[in-house]
């Protein structure tokens, strides 16, 4: 049973996740891109600024335009979506495989809020993303080991806040929410002891803050259609095949 349900799930996390995916690369491409464009006008612009400054007239090509970079997005976006998927669902078989049948919406909904808020939420309060283009290619190797601790301090916590809901089964449900809350909470304050990221960013307050609300919205977008998908999957293989009944044979 165990052994046949794996495939089933994963089968329903690489569907789930590739329209996830779509989705979500549908509403950067349309909402976001825009803003990603003018970032990376100004980028190129401070670029061509500083090497006018220093003598240097040189003219980089762009290995993809940015049509083929708008195609590159949705594409990714989809890989990505897969690859959550799969992860979503070694996950689900992993904590619900011997109940797998009972309450697959909410326990979807829930995996998918727990995914995002350690995966994505978390990290993202400490180190918000930025515009392409912004940082010193000095500082990459720090700002890299910075955001992956960010996220596996984040899926810890999400982790940690798990065992202490199923510890605290016998007690009132007050304190088991407000203990299990108090997990993320106290994993965000860990955060704020990893360095925080070194650079300046030159850009545009506002241009910054639209970019890091799309990204958001792209992230809720995304872990909000995994849930969903991967949920609605798995009501349809819960309910009950009816079996098809002969039809009663005339009088």
């Amino acid at each position: 049973m165990a052994a046949d349900l794996l495939p089933r799930l994963l089968g329903r996390g690489v569907f789930a996740g590739a329209l996830a995916g779509l989705i979500s690369g549908g509403f950067a491409f349309l909402v976001a891109e825009p803003v990603m464009d003018r970032a990376v006008e100004l980028e190129g612009e401070r670029s061509a600024a500083e090497a006018a400054a220093a003598g240097v007239h040189e003219h980089a090509e762009e290995v993809f335009t940015r049509s083929e970079q708008h195609l590159g997005l949705i594409l990714a976006s989809v890989g990505a979506g897969i690859a959550f998927g799969i992860i979503f669902a070694a996950v689900y078989w992993a904590v619900f495989r011997r109940t797998s049948a009972d309450r697959p919406w909410q326990r979807s909904l829930t995996l998918a809020g727990a995914a995002f808020t350690g995966y994505w939420l978390l990290p993202f309060i400490r180190y918000p993303a930025n515009p392409p283009g912004v940082g010193d290619e000095g500082t990459l190797q720090q700002r890299t080991l910075s955001w992956a601790a960010a996220i596996v301090l984040g899926l810890a916590a999400m982790f940690v806040a798990w065992r202490v809901h199923s510890a605290l089964r016998a007690r009132p449900d007050h304190v088991r929410q407000l203990a299990t809350g108090a997990v993320p909470v106290a994993g965000l304050a860990v955060l704020f002891l990893i360095p925080a990221n070194p650079d300046a960013l030159p850009v545009p307050p506002e241009l910054l803050w639209d970019f890091r609300i799309l990204a958001a919205a792209s992230a809720v977008i995304l872990w909000t259609s995994l849930g969903v998908g991967f949920g609605l999957l798995g009501l349809r293989a819960a309910a009950p095949a009816e079996a098809a009944e002969p039809l009663p044979a005339p009088a």
